[in-house]
């Protein structure tokens, strides 16, 4: 590895590191570029040498404190063969990850990041590789794409190859299923109050499973 890409990927760890400490510490709305440069021993100018806007630096950042999600996900599917059983844990923990870091997820699926965010994420990967050696190969494929609908499809393939549903009633499905995530996840957000965690989860589930056995029944 040339000199020049050390130093770049080194500058990376200072300033995600930062950027992660004053997420845990303050909370995602009150990071700012100046806090994130004091905290890493830089000035502002430095961090837009490495990083476009602030947007990036709390997008990889999330990505980082989303990995005990990621860990979890993967360890309690690795153990299932029923696709059946395999597509609501997956939802499970989906659900109750996304509840319990809403501004983690909002950051990682939701936020404004500009022209090319799958350029970022597949960037991620590319500069921190190890966080993908526990991950199942095809698994890989799901973490290499932010869009939700699209992540949706993988989950439903294996629906299909086991001929619970057909292709157009899995379309339907994730379409279905990722509408009530969204709409039940932008109201948690913006409503706190009305929901706790654990009733926007439990919501949330319940009407996943309701659309589930509805496109079985079909």
């Amino acid at each position: 590895m040339e000199k020049k890409e050390i130093k770049k990927r080194r500058m990376w760890n200072f300033f995600i590191d930062a950027t992660e400490e004053l997420i845990r510490e303050e909370g995602m709305q009150k990071v700012t570029i100046r806090k994130v440069a004091d905290r890493a021993g830089y000035n502002s100018a430095t961090i837009y040498s490495y990083f476009n806007e602030l947007s990036h630096l709390l997008f990889f950042a999330s990505l980082r404190l989303y990995k005990p999600y990621l860990a979890t996900v993967t360890s309690a599917m690795d153990n299932l063969e029923d696709p059946l059983e395999k597509y609501y844990v997956a939802w499970e923990y989906f659900c109750e990850y996304s509840f319990k870091q809403p501004e983690v997820f909002k950051a990682i699926f939701l936020m404004d990041l500009g022209e090319h965010p799958q350029a970022l994420l597949q960037h991620y990967y590319e500069m921190y590789p190890a966080d993908l050696i526990t991950v199942p190969q095809d698994l890989q494929a799901i973490l290499m794409d932010r869009n939700l609908f699209n992540r949706g499809r993988y989950s439903v393939i294996p629906l299909v190859k086991a001929g619970l549903l057909k292709s157009e009633a899995a379309e339907e499905l994730n379409e279905l299923t990722n509408l009530v995530w969204l709409g039940m996840f932008t109201n948690f957000l913006n409503n706190r109050g009305y929901y706790s965690i654990e009733e926007a989860h439990r919501q949330t589930m319940k009407y996943v499973k309701e659309v589930t056995e509805n496109a079985l029944k079909k």
